[in-house]
């Protein structure tokens, strides 16, 4: 059994262009659907925050709308009541690389608020790509990548193929024209070979040990990649 690392944003809202809030955290499907995998297999999951924070959850995520109706929305909000290392977060800055044997991160808008911009978050995805473990990252999860950077000011994700959600989605959803950058533009802007699929159909994408989803629908195609990776 190993130990594995799920990165969640500490944010509960997103600012837009406007100076308003969004409520927001992360996406349910993507931290539900990894545990259940990777659990399943015998994997242990710690989930670590900026400062140690209660992770919340983006509200809309649980609508059946998101969820295949009603019946899906009961079994993701009863998944997440039953993950209790979402109750019992440690501190991101506490994380050990060393312990343990893959890096994941979900997204939801919340990482575009604090995970970008989190330093201590991009050493540890400096470290994690550097080290050859499993990192896995999904939807706007790939946000974090943003705030990495090596000690020359090199981007460490520059030339990777990945992928994200990407600016077409971000129309869809409605939030493109209020949000203060979208998150394609800016991994293509620091060098990333971004791969876009049809936008909310699952893809991932694996360049060495980075895996990458593009969407929620992604969450479960790439953590059965990260299961491989382990094994």
């Amino acid at each position: 059994m190993a130990k594995i690392l799920f990165v969640l944003t500490g944010a509960s809202s997103w600012t837009l262009s406007d100076g308003t809030e969004h409520p927001t955290g992360f996406w349910a499907e993507e931290a539900v659907t990894p545990h259940r995998v990777l659990t399943a297999a015998g994997h242990e999951v710690v989930v670590a925050t900026p400062g140690g924070v209660v992770p919340a959850v983006d509200r809309g995520s649980l609508a059946p709308a998101f969820n295949g109706g009603e019946e899906g929305a009961r079994a993701v909000a009863e998944e997440l009541e039953a993950m209790t290392a979402l109750r019992h977060p440690i501190k991101l800055e506490e994380a050990d690389l060393d312990d343990y044997a893959a890096v994941f991160y979900p997204g939801g808008h919340g990482p575009m608020e604090d995970l970008a911009v989190d330093p201590v978050s991009g050493r540890l995805l400096t470290a994690a790509l550097d080290s050859g473990k499993p990192l896995g990252v999904v939807c706007h999860g790939p946000a974090a990548l943003l705030a990495a950077e090596r000690a020359d000011g090199a981007w460490p994700f520059a030339g990777y193929r990945l992928t994200a959600f990407t600016d077409a989605e971000e129309t869809q959803a409605g939030l493109a024209d209020r949000a203060p950058w979208l998150l394609q533009d800016r991994l293509v802007a620091l060098g990333a070979d971004f791969q876009e699929g049809e936008p909310w159909a699952p893809h991932v994408v694996a360049d060495r040990n980075l895996i990458t989803g593009q969407n929620p629908a992604s969450s479960g195609p790439l953590a059965e990649r990260l299961l491989a990776a382990l094994d």
